[in-house]
């Protein structure tokens, strides 16, 4: 295997999408680090992939147990991570985040005291257990004389959540919930920043390795000198690999690199195995960049064979099915279709819906 090659197999094996899974999504998490998870069904997915979990219902479980949260701890953006992680990563990671919101709050219309008459009405609201709807936690807000209109609502509450006050509970049927974090993790004692800072390139380089600072800084929101400054504290648990003159690491106990045939996958949206690098060109040809990714910031679900994006995909439901519509970069082969049909039943199996697939396989 030459080393170029052997980039996607062992983002795959460190990401758990070849090879033993994790032995719950917890786990699954705990090894990634974070896993973004702005779209929640999308994100459950992801931990299926990753770990024994074979259904929704076995991702949301774990939630409901409290063993994994979803919150916005790097990047203003909404991720899951293992419930002992979050108040580390929150204060390591959130306040150049809250730095950089300066000029949205500014245009929002957001003070410090809207913040603060927001931060005493979600506690006094959800204190003792309860736990509180969007639309409940907006009412909240609202009836300490703070506006909730536009995209102010949702600015407070992740704003909240950066600062430690709040993060997600279990949905309530479709709806999230908002639980104090106090109350809902348990109790854990602050870290020295350098400490927390090496912790997250271990966690980062073993669950994503091989991987370069810069897809490591893109992914934490750290600066270019924190990041290099983690990978030095980090260094005795991690390794370096050079590969066409740009120095990678993966972690010390990396896993060895998938043999053999790949299982397809079917990737959520947003998944770890894109989403996390900065330079995405080892799995995806760049001529397809514009093709997997929506704009916006947004990642399309991905169609990956042999380590590779081929396409991306969409699903339509009804009750009680599941139909899985394609759309390749290129014509597919025979074997890419029945490795695509494959990768649905699986995907179909973990929503517990009976696959449809088109009968052309997506080609158009």
């Amino acid at each position: 295997m030459t080393a170029s090659l052997s980039i996607p197999r062992l983002r795959l094996a460190n990401q758990l999408l070849a090879g033993t899974p994790a032995e719950s999504p917890a786990a699954a998490v705990r090894r990634l680090g974070m896993v973004q998870a702005q779209e929640y069904r999308s994100a459950l997915w992801a931990l299926g992939l990753r770990s024994t979990a074979e259904s929704e219902a076995a991702v949301e479980a774990a939630i409901e147990r409290g063993e994994i949260v979803r919150s916005w701890p790097a990047r203003g953006t909404l991720h899951f991570t293992a419930a002992e992680d979050l108040r580390w990563m929150l204060a390591l990671l959130t306040p150049r985040v809250i730095a950089l919101q300066a000029r949205r709050y500014d245009q929002l219309g957001l003070v410090e005291s809207d913040f603060e008459r927001a931060r005493e009405a979600l506690f006094a609201a959800l204190q003792g257990g309860r736990r509180l709807t969007r639309p409940e936690a907006y009412r909240a807000i609202q009836s300490a004389g703070v506006s909730t209109e536009g995209q102010r609502g949702i600015h407070i509450l992740s704003r909240l959540a950066m600062e430690g006050l709040l993060c997600f509970g279990p949905h309530q049927g479709r709806q999230p919930t908002f639980v104090l974090l106090e109350e809902w993790l348990p109790p854990a004692p602050p870290r020295p920043r350098e400490e927390s800072l090496a912790e997250l390139a271990r966690r980062y380089f073993t669950g994503h390795g091989p991987a370069a600072v810069q897809d490591f800084a893109w992914w934490s929101g750290l600066t270019m000198v924190d990041a290099r400054k983690a990978i030095q504290l980090a260094a005795p648990d991690l390794q370096p690999l050079d590969i066409g003159g740009q120095r990678f690491w993966l972690g010390a106990e990396s896993l060895a690199a998938a043999e053999g045939d790949l299982q397809p996958l079917l990737l959520p949206a947003f998944d770890e195995y894109l989403v996390a690098y900065r330079d995405r060109s080892a799995v995806l040809d760049p001529h397809f960049t514009l093709r997997a990714n929506a704009g916006g910031g947004l990642l399309n679900p991905t169609i990956v064979i042999g380590g590779q994006a081929l396409g991306t995909w969409k699903r339509e439901l009804t009750r009680s099915t599941v139909r899985v519509l394609p759309d390749w970069f290129e014509p597919p082969s025979p074997a890419q279709q029945n490795a695509f049909a494959a990768a649905a039943e699986r995907y179909a199996g973990f929503l517990g819906l009976r696959l449809e697939l088109p009968a052309s396989g997506g080609v158009k």
